[in-house]
């Protein structure tokens, strides 16, 4: 015959002689219970859980697309160089800065507008800034290129130095980078990025082979590796995919091409003059990068007056930016995750206090078969634990499974984080044992007989 012990617990504790292991058969007793309870309802403990699922998953996910952004944001920094200066020429709104000369006729009207970077900008820069290394030109033209019967319309065709492929970080996949001695030699040859080479020579080796610029021949001498998955350039024009471009001896892009451009519209013709499209300054120390953008910006004026043809960029400012808008993208997804789990703690209490009174009859008797308070609590924290639980479980699966769909159906990259995996579903946990509290003890303290009364 069981003891009022045995009947209390459902436990056949004569069966168990050591009282370690009647208290661990208890409490595997207890967890077993609270499953099966929660099995009963099965949807309502679905729906229980959903603001813990939204709050875990949206977290991980948050963390990961975040992440995901973080790294290519700092491989975009990377390309442009976190110790390098930037400066761009920009054409200036007004017609009338620049140097400017205009012939009227009845029909045509022709002008030419000269402004931007010059070679005495950069001869300046390099003899009054002692903080740089390295000041990289470029010079951008845009014209066809062409092997066989394959061709870009609009090729960008970047005329600069050797020490371009350094202070922009760039890697040589085949043959080699464009040297002092091309550019001494203003030999006709071209280094393709990985993108031209593809367009342009599909499956077929490009080193040897000619492509036609314009109306020049150049010959091949190197392909560079495929550099991320960037919109940003190395030479910094505009929103292009810079796998696209072709890279030329800078004294090239000065005497094929020349400084020139026309550009048609309707009933006119215009022409612009841009020596340099392009200077970057590489910077011996990080921390010096600040104080070079400022040196450089006062030299410019010196024969810049307008300041409205030259932008300068310092991609370090860019990254601390870029970390501060991500501390505050942090903060807002993180608050609304927190609601949700606030929220899906809230629905955990609400849905186990209504436990509580439709088991009232149930905890009287148990209580009058000799269940102890703390069994009472046992029981009702192992339930509420066992649904936030399961809820950080189905969080973790939502939050890993987004950032992939994320990733899979666009170009965003994504990076799951292990230690955010962690900590979501650890304080998914927590929010069972926080908001399980109440409704466990209010079943614990309930009065026997009134319990017993419950109808």
């Amino acid at each position: 015959m069981l003891s009022v012990d045995e009947v209390a617990h459902g436990l056949p504790l004569n069966e168990l002689k050591h009282p370690g292991q009647q208290h661990i058969y208890m409490y595997w007793n207890t967890f077993k219970v609270g499953v099966k309870n929660l099995l009963l309802h099965k949807l309502r403990s679905l729906l229980t859980v959903l603001g813990v699922i939204l709050g875990v998953g949206s977290v991980i996910s948050m963390v990961a697309i975040t992440e995901g952004s973080k790294k290519e944001a700092l491989e975009r920094i990377r390309q442009l160089g976190a110790t390098n200066v930037i400066i761009r020429s920009v054409k200036p709104i007004e017609t009338g800065a620049g140097e400017e000369s205009a012939a009227t006729t009845a029909t045509q009207t022709s002008r030419v507008l000269e402004y931007g970077l010059k070679h005495k900008d950069l001869d300046r820069l390099k003899g009054a800034l002692p903080t740089i290394k390295k000041a990289v030109p470029i010079a951008l033209v845009v014209q066809e290129a062409q092997h066989s019967h394959r061709r870009i319309s609009n090729a960008r065709i970047l005329g600069t130095i050797d020490e371009f492929i350094k202070v922009k970080h760039l890697e040589v996949l085949r043959g080699r980078f464009i040297t002092d001695v091309d550019n001494y030699s203003t030999s006709n040859v071209a280094v393709l990025a990985a993108g031209s080479a593809q367009r342009l020579f599909s499956f077929e080796d490009p080193i040897g082979e000619d492509v036609l610029l314009g109306t020049d021949v150049y010959r091949v001498i190197g392909v560079l590796k495929p550099q991320g998955s960037g919109n940003a350039t190395p030479g910094g024009f505009g929103q292009q995919n810079y796998n696209e471009d072709i890279y030329i001896p800078l004294s090239c892009a000065q005497h094929r091409f020349g400084e020139l451009q026309a550009i048609r519209s309707a009933g006119s013709r215009s022409y612009e003059m841009t020596q340099l499209n392009e200077i970057t300054l590489s910077v011996n120390d990080a921390s010096l990068v600040s104080q070079t953008a400022s040196m450089a910006r006062k030299l410019l004026l010196l024969s810049h007056p307008r300041n409205d043809d030259f932008e300068i960029q310092v991609p370090l400012e860019l990254l601390q930016q870029a970390e501060k808008e991500k501390q505050i993208w942090n903060l807002v997804m993180g608050s609304i995750a927190g609601i949700s789990l606030v929220v899906g703690g809230i629905g955990i209490m609400n849905i186990m206090l209504a436990s509580v009174t439709e088991r009232t009859r149930e905890i009287g008797i148990r209580r009058a078969l000799g269940a102890k308070r703390s069994d009472i609590t046992y029981q009702f924290l192992v339930e509420t634990i066992l649904l936030s639980s399961i809820g950080g479980i189905l969080g973790v699966i939502l939050g890993i499974g987004v950032p992939f769909v994320v990733s899979h159906f666009s170009s965003i990259e994504t990076a799951i984080s292990i230690w955010a995996v962690g900590i979501s579903f650890s304080i998914s946990v927590g929010i069972g044992v926080v908001f399980g509290i109440y409704p466990a003890r209010r079943a614990a303290m309930m009065d026997p007989i009134q319990a017993l009364r419950h109808e």
